[in-house]
């Protein structure tokens, strides 16, 4: 049996109801990449007119289930309150109801050894929940370039490679490209200010951002890249591989519920 792994949800209003939504590029390549069974995790389940207090997810509960978690990238941006910032921009989309759950299910993931992987956003919630911060505009930071797609190009174009990434010299990154640099693609504009203690640069962009990381003291595989590998993820070793990777993580540890549960 494939290991089971749990995908977060957005939350979105749709018609006067609360969507809880992943894209599918996302499933797809957690289902075929990594070679798993995948599950939804919803952002929080609460009744339609507000009357109840949302249902709080059970970790334990949940870790009894999954093999592994995967944090989606989105739209909306991990709000600033959680790492002592204010709005720049009070328009920017968020989603408070993720918030809630991914930042508190990365600590938790991390502490049971389970699996992790986050991408754009999820990237972002793990730097956060780990005591990073961020930048909310990269763009408008001195130091650094416009790391964000033109949205009115077709989208082979917005998610084709635009820049390089330089990939630490003997990390997992690197073993997995076989090289040290790579040609990612560039859909962000808030990107990270100060990382978070204890993780460890896997990938830096030519400005200096960086790019990727893992969490060294995590006793299981917990990554997480800026970029999205997830598109078109068997066109690219490295996507490809890290994919590969951390589905090879949630099979250990399924083998290891197994062995367990005998």
């Amino acid at each position: 049996m494939r290991p089971v792994i749990g995908v977060v949800c957005d939350v979105k209003e749709s018609a006067g109801h609360r969507i809880h939504a992943i894209t599918e590029k996302y499933l797809y390549a957690v289902a075929e990449g990594a070679d798993a069974l995948t599950l939804m995790i919803p952002a929080r389940l609460s009744d339609t007119d507000g009357r109840f207090a949302p249902t709080p997810i059970d970790f334990a509960e949940l870790f009894a289930v999954l093999d592994g978690v995967f944090l989606p990238g989105s739209p909306s941006n991990v709000d600033p309150s959680h790492y002592g910032g204010e709005p720049a921009d009070p328009s920017l989309p968020a989603d408070p109801d993720r918030d809630r759950v991914s930042l508190e299910l990365i600590r938790a993931s991390i502490a049971a050894g389970v699996p992790l992987f986050g991408v754009c956003r999820g990237y972002q919630e793990m730097n956060v929940a780990l005591g990073g911060t961020l930048h909310q505009k990269v763009h408008e930071q001195p130091a650094y370039a416009d790391h964000r797609e033109d949205k009115t190009a077709p989208l082979d174009v917005q998610y084709a490679p635009v820049h390089e990434v330089s990939l630490t010299p003997g990390g997992l990154f690197a073993g997995l490209a076989g090289t040290t640099t790579w040609r990612v693609n560039s859909l962000h504009g808030q990107g990270i200010a100060r990382l978070a203690p204890d993780l460890v640069v896997e990938a830096t962009a030519p400005d200096g951002l960086v790019e990727g990381f893992r969490v060294p003291h995590a006793r299981a595989f917990a990554i997480g890249v800026q970029w999205h590998p997830e598109w078109r993820f068997w066109e690219d070793r490295l996507s490809k591989g890290l994919f590969t990777a951390f589905g090879d993580a949630a099979r250990a540890r399924h083998a290891g519920r197994r062995t367990l549960a005998a």
